[in-house]
C-alpha cells in the first residue's frame, strides 16, 4: 500500500512539474522578452528578463581582480577582456533563460556614459547582433537604468528622488519618468568611489590581510569599522556652496597630505603599511558620506520647497556601487527619517553594474514604445554624458 502511495505520489509530482513547465514556456511565448547588455565600465553583463520583471537568465564577468593588480582600470585592458568575454556571456545568459534568439522583442544595451572602449565593444556586439536576427535595438543610458531598477522589485510610482553614487559618478535627480530626469547636483571632478579607491591605493591597502582580495572601497569600508573617525578632521567639501553638486577631488587631497605626514612622522616609505589606517579609512568615509547626506538633504528640501515629490510617501531611491556601503546608508536613513522620505535601496547584487538593470530598463521602454530604434539604425556610443534635464 505505501509503495503505491509513493508512486502515485511522484507520478503527480512529475504530473505537476510538467504542468508547470509548460506553464512557464506559455509565460515565456506570451511575455515580451529583452536581452539586456552591459559592459560601460569592467564588468560584462548580460540578462534576458520577460515584462513582468522576472529575469529568466543572467551572466556577469568581472574584471575587478585583473584591475586591483594594476591599481586602477586600464581602458584598453578593460577593452580586451569585454571583447574576450561578451560572446560567452551573452551565450550563457541566453542558455540559462531556456529561450532563442527568435522569441526575443528586443535587446537593450548601454551606450552612454561610461569608458569609451568599454561601451564600443558591448554596442558593436549589440549592433551585429540585432542584424543578425532583425530584432529592434533599445539603447540605454547606464545611469537612468540604475535609477530605476528599484521599479523592476518594487512598485516606486514616480516622481521620486535618486540618488547614484559610484566609482565613476555621483549625481541627483528627480525622476518624473522612464525618461524624465531633472538634475539637481552631480559631481564637478571625481566620483566617491573614484576617491575611495585611490586613499585605498595611496595606503597600499592591498597589502592588508583583510584587503589583499577587496576593491579599494570595500577596504574603506571595512577598516573603518575598528577606526576612530576623529583622529583625523578632515574638512568637508564645497561648504560655501548652496548647490546640490558634490566634490571629492579635494578632500583626497587632504587626506593624500595627512598620509604623508604620518609617513613621515613614522619613517617608513610610501607604499608601506601605517599604523593608522583604520582612523584614516574611518575619518575618509565618514566625510564622503557626510558630503553626500548634505547634498542629498539640500536637494529634498528644494523638491519640497517646489512641491516636485508627492505629498503621500516620497522616496529617495539610491543606487550605485557605492551604494551597496553600509555606513553611508545608515547616514542616508537619518536623513530621511528626519525629513519624512522612504528610503529604498535595491540589493547590493543590483547597485553594481549588471545586466539586469540594463534589461529592465529595455522593458520599460519596450512598454511605453519609447527609444526603440530598429536594427537598420545606425548608433553611436557617447562615452560622457549628463541625465536628461
Amino acid at each position: 500500500m505505501f509503495a503505491y502511495k509513493a508512486s502515485a505520489q511522484q507520478g503527480t509530482r512529475m504530473f505537476r512539474a510538467k504542468i508547470l513547465s509548460k506553464c512557464a514556456f506559455r509565460r515565456k511565448m506570451s511575455s515580451r522578452l529583452v536581452l539586456g547588455i552591459e559592459t560601460s565600465c569592467d564588468e560584462t553583463g548580460a540578462a534576458v528578463m520577460d515584462e513582468t520583471g522576472l529575469i529568466l537568465g543572467e551572466s556577469l564577468h568581472s574584471q575587478k581582480e585583473v584591475h586591483m593588480k594594476t591599481g586602477g582600470i586600464i581602458p584598453t585592458v578593460a577593452q580586451r577582456l569585454h571583447r574576450e568575454n561578451i560572446g560567452r556571456v551573452v551565450q550563457e545568459a541566453m542558455e540559462r533563460s531556456g529561450v532563442t534568439q527568435s522569441q526575443l522583442s528586443a535587446v537593450a544595451t548601454t551606450v552612454k556614459p561610461g569608458l569609451a572602449l568599454s561601451l564600443g565593444i558591448g554596442l558593436h556586439f549589440s549592433l551585429n547582433f540585432v542584424k543578425l536576427h532583425q530584432k529592434p535595438f533599445i539603447p540605454i543610458h547606464h545611469m537612468e537604468a540604475h535609477a530605476l531598477t528599484v521599479r523592476m522589485l518594487q512598485p516606486v510610482v514616480f516622481p521620486f528622488l535618486v540618488l547614484l553614487v559610484s566609482g565613476g559618478h555621483s549625481l541627483l535627480a528627480l525622476a518624473r519618468g522612464i525618461d524624465d530626469f531633472l538634475l539637481l547636483g552631480q559631481t564637478l571632478d571625481e566620483a566617491p568611489g573614484d576617491t575611495m579607491d585611490k586613499v585605498a591605493r595611496r595606503l597600499s591597502l592591498i597589502k592588508h590581510p583583510k584587503c589583499s582580495m577587496i576593491s579599494g572601497g570595500q577596504a574603506i569600508e571595512i577598516l573603518a569599522r575598528d577606526g576612530d573617525r576623529l583622529k583625523f578632521l578632515f574638512k568637508p567639501p564645497m561648504g560655501a556652496h548652496y548647490d546640490c553638486n558634490f566634490s571629492f577631488a579635494g578632500l583626497r587631497n587632504q587626506v593624500t597630505m595627512s598620509i604623508q605626514k604620518k609617513e613621515e612622522e613614522e619613517g617608513v616609505e610610501q607604499g608601506t603599511l601605517l599604523s593608522c589606517v583604520n582612523d584614516i579609512a574611518a575619518a575618509t568615509q565618514h566625510t564622503v558620506a557626510s558630503h553626500i547626506a548634505k547634498r542629498t538633504h539640500r536637494a529634498i528640501l528644494f523638491c519640497k520647497a517646489k512641491d516636485l515629490l508627492p505629498s503621500c510617501n516620497p522616496t529617495l531611491v539610491v543606487s550605485g556601487g557605492v551604494a551597496s556601503n553600509q555606513y553611508i546608508r545608515k547616514i542616508l536613513k537619518i536623513v530621511t527619517d528626519t525629513t519624512g522620505l522612504h528610503l529604498l535601496c535595491p540589493p547590493s547584487k543590483f547597485c553594481t553594474d549588471n545586466g539586469v538593470m540594463i534589461a529592465w530598463n529595455g522593458v520599460e521602454r519596450l512598454r511605453e514604445g519609447k527609444g526603440i530604434l530598429s536594427h537598420t539604425e545606425e548608433v553611436n556610443y557617447e562615452p560622457k554624458i549628463q541625465v536628461s534635464t
